[in-house]
């Protein structure tokens, strides 16, 4: 097999495409056959040293991919050669074969096509713990995306719109902003030009927003909660956007509004089954197309440096793929 190696988490620029044995699957443990693999924005962090989650060295980044199972350790019983799964996770994934626990593994239902697979996961599931579960969100309410182009994103515009909510697209140019229309944004806002307060207030008939989706941080965040409704709800989802922020404190208690911390790796480990049920109705929006990742590009897995520096120049829609084979 072949993989992208760190054994220094210095950077990008580290990594390296080296020939491995491949691995035998230990008790408990499946190897995958990985068809196709997807960048989040904490795998660029990981082999920067500068994620929460830190993986032993070396190691084989790559938190999310998809494909077939061609092999199983002893006492795995829920999975077999030639099963089309996907996987999330720490490392791994930026290879052409990968070793990975059972648990980790999400067996796929019939007809999920298997890139589609490769980008769903940590988007999506993120997105909708983050919404449906931390925020509560109600038909009719209305829900502000920052970042609403990216990953996590681009997820929480399609997951709001098949929650019943309406839904405000916030992104830093104007091309974003189409973008997040084709998704099907109710409304946008291009922050790298406009006041974001002004523009949410305009939005909103001077409302505000009910949940506001944040993985972004940085100078936006107190602009977006001085726009939150009363009884709101601010998501903090992440920092993409650099610095984490200081916020005012009074800003939610005069709004009588709710500040809520996304975890989202943290309740897969902690609340296994209700990360099954979420993704048991994420599965099921997707077989009505309701939701579908949004692909922006397709590259080589051999292509991973390309890729990391379309990441780190925000330069992506949606989600961006490594592929093996043609």
């Amino acid at each position: 097999m072949h993989a992208w190696l760190c054994d220094n988490p210095i950077g990008v620029e580290a990594l390296r495409w080296i020939e491995m044995p491949t691995p035998v699957p230990g008790p408990g443990q499946v190897r995958i056959a990985v068809r196709a693999a997807s960048l989040n924005f904490p795998d660029l962090l990981t082999v920067q040293n500068k994620y929460q989650i830190k993986p032993p060295l070396p190691f084989v980044p790559g938190s999310e991919f998809s494909g077939i199972v061609d092999a199983v350790g002893d006492g795995v019983r829920q999975f077999k050669p030639g099963d089309r799964v996907a996987t999330i996770g720490v490392a791994g994934g930026f290879a052409t074969h990968a070793r990975v626990d059972a648990a980790n593994v999400i067996p796929l239902p019939p007809g999920f096509d298997l890139e589609d697979a490769a980008a769903f996961a940590f988007t999506y599931g993120t997105s909708h713990h983050a919404l449906m579960d931390r925020a509560a969100l109600r038909e009719g309410e209305t829900v502000l995306v920052l970042g609403a182009a990216g990953g996590v994103g681009s997820a929480a515009v399609q997951i709001g719109k098949a929650a019943g909510a309406r839904v405000i697209a916030a992104a830093s140019s104007d091309d974003k902003c189409d973008f997040c229309r084709t998704l099907g944004a109710d409304a946008v806002i291009n922050y790298g030009r406009d006041d974001l307060r002004n523009a949410v207030k305009t939005a909103t008939d001077g409302n505000g927003a009910d949940v506001i989706y944040d993985p972004v941080g940085g100078t936006l965040a107190e602009p977006a909660l001085r726009s939150i409704a009363w009884r709101g709800r601010y998501l903090v989802v992440g920092f993409a956007g650099g610095p984490i922020p200081a916020l005012p404190w009074n800003l939610p208690l005069l709004k009588g509004a709710s500040v809520v911390g996304v975890y989202w790796g943290e309740f897969v480990r902690r609340e296994p089954k209700a990360f099954q049920q979420s993704m048991t109705e994420l599965f099921g929006w997707y077989a009505q197309s309701r939701v579908k990742p949004a692909i922006d590009s397709r590259l080589p897995m051999t292509a991973l440096p390309d890729a990391y520096a379309r990441i780190a120049t925000r330069q992506v829609r949606g989600k961006l793929l490594l592929v093996n084979g043609d």
